[in-house]
């Protein structure tokens, strides 16, 4: 079919067109006449991802992830927004909307469920493109109710986001106020074990204790090496020695060097009276008699000297024992405050360990019971919902555009179907489809409408066939 043929096809049958057209367009007219009015309010509310969070001191990770908003959006469409907005605004209560939910459902269910599922109907959200901008719209039948339920998804929505902040936050205090008893209960168990431990051994500062030990422990082994080396020197000269006369303590002695001085004087006095006066004389037997003396209070004194060097020699072996065993004391007492401070280590390190568990804790139980008492959100009310002044829907004016649109094309399309239901002759086209023979003139436009006058005026395609066929068969 050609552009001219459904151009001569509308043409001549342009009432069906138009009537198709006047009665979508009426009907429509009518009908968005008669359809009750409702009103949209719009509320928008605005979503804070980048401020930190007044507790944490942070911006968290989640406000920015890419389906922050898209979670927002579910929030707002939930049963459970819906549901406090029913609560919120005591709809519940009504005894008329209660008596609306028996004869709708015969009291099956819930009422707050019914209602929610109602009111989410007539709720269409949308988000700000490229913007943290939520756009929250109702719509009703009456103007005040439609932004009265607005505003109330908007605190709804508010008060739920708050929720699923605080209620993760309660739950985690709880669980911390349980962990900070036991971990109370640990720091006092640790701390009651090392004063027990303190008391048991009298340690009260390990490390002075341990020191002034370590010092004695020191202290005896020098006193013990003065004295072995002391007791060494007094074998060596008791061994080493035959004549006790040249031992150094003998050759050193003042009375000693006093005797052998007297003894030479004696000596030396007894040889001039030999000279003098006689072997026999009464001075010389004197002389005589007190170098014996002086002689035998030598042998004496050099015994007694070389008797104290084994006598030093004993005591320094004794002595060198008692150190000896003092040491063995001490280093078993030194070796027990090492094992005491070892232990009482461990136990301070316990507690120290149960005391920074504790606090941390204790502070991050604060912290968490701050934010279960939290009252502040990332999200407000940027433009409250006011009540609306003209209607949204029937839109009337675009479904009449609508209507215009509809109606011609169906129009059109009945007017083909009647068209192709029962074809016509309306063009040279037509005419050179029928016969199937080559157009070799066509006859002006007067002379055509004087020869077309001896057919009928309403000649259908198969009338003209036949005639065709009859003049070709003669």
């Amino acid at each position: 079919m050609t552009i001219q043929q459904f151009l001569l096809i509308l043409r001549a049958r342009y009432k069906v067109v138009v009537f198709t057209l006047l009665v979508i367009v009426i009907a429509t007219l009518v009908i968005s006449l008669l359809l009750p009015k409702q009103y949209t309010a719009s509320t928008a509310v605005v979503v804070d991802v980048k401020s930190p969070d007044p507790l944490a001191g942070m911006v968290l990770p989640g406000l920015a992830a890419p389906g922050y908003m898209a979670t927002q959006i579910d929030i707002i469409n939930s049963d459970r927004v819906a549901q406090r907005v029913v609560k919120l605004l005591r709809m519940d209560e009504s005894p008329a909307i209660r008596e609306q939910w028996m004869a709708a459902t015969n009291g099956e269910g819930e009422l707050t469920v019914w209602l929610a599922a109602l009111l989410k109907q007539k709720l269409d959200v949308k988000p700000s493109r490229e913007s943290n901008v939520i756009n929250i719209d109702f719509s009703g039948s009456e103007p005040g109710f439609a932004a009265t339920v607005a505003n109330a998804f908007a605190r709804a929505y508010i008060d739920i986001n708050l929720d699923l902040k605080v209620e993760p936050a309660r739950q985690y205090a709880a669980w911390f106020e349980d962990q900070i008893k036991i971990l109370r209960d640990k720091f006092e168990k640790a701390q009651q074990a090392l004063s027990a431990y303190q008391q048991k051994t009298g340690i009260v500062a390990t490390d002075e204790r341990l020191d002034y030990e370590v010092a004695k422990l020191n202290e005896l082994s020098t006193q013990l090496t003065i004295v072995q080396g002391q007791t060494s020197d007094s074998s060596s000269k008791r061994k080493s020695v035959g004549n006790p006369e040249t031992l150094t303590e003998v050759m050193q002695s003042p009375l000693i060097n006093s005797i052998k001085s007297d003894i030479a004087r004696l000596e030396a006095k007894l040889q001039e009276g030999n000279v003098n006066l006689g072997a026999n004389h009464p001075q010389t037997k004197r002389a005589q008699s007190e170098l014996a003396a002086l002689r035998n209070k030598l042998a004496s004194e050099t015994r007694q000297i070389h008797d104290s060097i084994g006598t030093s020699y004993r005591v320094g072996k004794q002595k060198e024992k008692e150190l000896l065993e003092a040491m063995e004391v001490q280093k078993k007492r030194v070796l027990e405050l090492n094992r005491q401070r070892d232990q009482i280590s461990v136990l301070q390190r316990d507690v120290e360990a149960a005391q920074r568990n504790f606090e941390g804790v204790s502070l991050r139980s604060a912290q968490t019971r701050l934010e279960s008492h939290s009252v502040q959100t990332n999200i407000a009310t940027l433009n409250p919902a006011s009540i609306p002044t003209e209607h949204s829907r029937p839109r009337i004016f675009l479904n009449v555009l609508i209507s215009i649109f509809l109606g011609t094309l169906l129009g059109v399309g009945l007017a083909l179907i009647l068209e192709l239901g029962n074809r016509r002759v309306r063009s040279v086209e037509d005419l050179a489809e029928i016969i199937d023979l080559p157009v070799l003139a066509t006859i002006p436009s007067a002379a055509s409408s004087s020869t077309l006058r001896r057919f009928p005026k309403k000649l259908s395609r198969q009338k003209v066939s036949r005639q065709v066929l009859g003049m070709k068969a003669s």
